[in-house]
């Protein structure tokens, strides 16, 4: 597939695939109204095309120059949860990339490879295919988890460090088999287990638990209807529900396995990026207790940020406050 260097504009999509990377097709406004076109590939001052990295294809969109910053998005989000920060991370003097992860948005639907050490190495197989030798990696819940694991796997590639809303994976496991609290916090994620059924649930009714899910993980800001509307669209393209959810049982089913033991073993190992901890203080998915303490595995400069009245979302919920946080890390730890 050539690569689409050029800013692309929404396109009507009804009869592309989920390979064709350009959307869902078209479907009810976020206002209710009539049926809009709606597209992957949302228009923007930035780019958008693809690129392949670890044996797969995969999306980016991205914008300025400078120094490259990796933004990877969590659950059930895509690229578009970072378009506050791509425009202020480019104006500031950065070329500003979000990734669409394995399985989600316009990147390829693989059978396997969902498990946290081949989704690490799609993100740094992406930082080397962007022709770049290290980068600043950002990464919100699901992808917050991956971006522990690629400083661990891959520690020179990383430049800086940035997890919002996601334990280390240690603490995570800790948590899940001890804290009652975090368990019932994670039901989502317990009844993610089931085959089949759940994906059936998240796309019923014009993905409606997804909104559902979106209102109840935020604080008082809540996301924008087009934000809603978009991740809603974005769940009900061909097999992303079932790729999106696969990592979360690999989560739980490998706790008892060899695979999942000697992840959690090799995840000691100390992070020697710089890392700036990001965490909203009402959210009620990973609660603060579990993300707290995340620096006893960074052996480097840590910070801990709790946002007060902040949900799941810190990116989208205080845009301007979390970018502000994220611009000062990053640029406190250029080369």
């Amino acid at each position: 597939m050539p690569l689409d260097q050029t800013p692309v504009p929404a396109q009507p999509s009804a009869t592309s695939g989920p390979d064709s990377g350009s959307g869902a097709g078209t479907g009810s406004g976020p206002g209710g109204g009539a049926a809009e076109a709606w597209s992957i590939r949302q228009p923007g001052p930035w780019t958008h095309r693809d690129l392949a990295a670890n044996g797969a294809r995969f999306h980016i969109t991205e914008l300025g120059s400078g120094p490259l910053v990796l933004l990877v998005h969590g659950w059930p989000e895509y690229w578009w949860a970072w378009r506050h920060q791509l425009t202020a991370l480019a104006a500031a003097g950065y070329r500003a990339v979000a990734l669409d992860l394995r399985g989600i948005g316009g990147s390829d639907r693989t059978p396997r490879g969902y498990d946290p050490g081949n989704l690490a190495l799609d993100i740094t197989g992406v930082i080397r295919s962007l022709g770049e030798r290290r980068a600043h990696l950002v990464g919100h819940a699901s992808g917050g988890t991956l971006a522990w694991v690629a400083a661990v796997m891959r520690p020179s590639v990383i430049q800086s460090l940035t997890v919002v809303s996601a334990a280390h994976p240690r603490d995570l496991r800790r948590a899940l088999l001890t804290n009652r609290k975090q368990m019932a916090a994670f039901d989502h994620v317990l009844g993610f287990q089931r085959p089949w059924i759940p994906e059936r649930r998240l796309v019923a009714d014009d993905a409606a638990l997804v909104g559902r899910y979106l209102d109840e993980w935020t604080g008082p800001n809540k996301l924008d209807e087009a934000a809603v509307h978009a991740y809603r669209q974005a769940i009900q393209i061909p097999s992303t529900a079932h790729c999106s959810i696969e990592p979360y049982r690999w989560l739980l089913r490998s706790m008892a396995r060899p695979d999942g033991i000697q992840f959690a073993r090799r995840m000691k190992k100390p992070i020697t990026a710089p890392t700036l901890h990001v965490q909203g203080a009402s959210d009620p998915v990973l609660l603060s207790h579990t993300a707290l303490g995340g620096g006893e595995y960074v052996a480097a400069p840590y910070r801990w940020r709790l946002m007060p009245g902040v949900g799941h979302f810190p990116h989208e919920e205080a845009p301007e406050e979390f970018t502000a946080e994220l611009l000062d890390w990053i640029g406190r730890h250029k080369e």
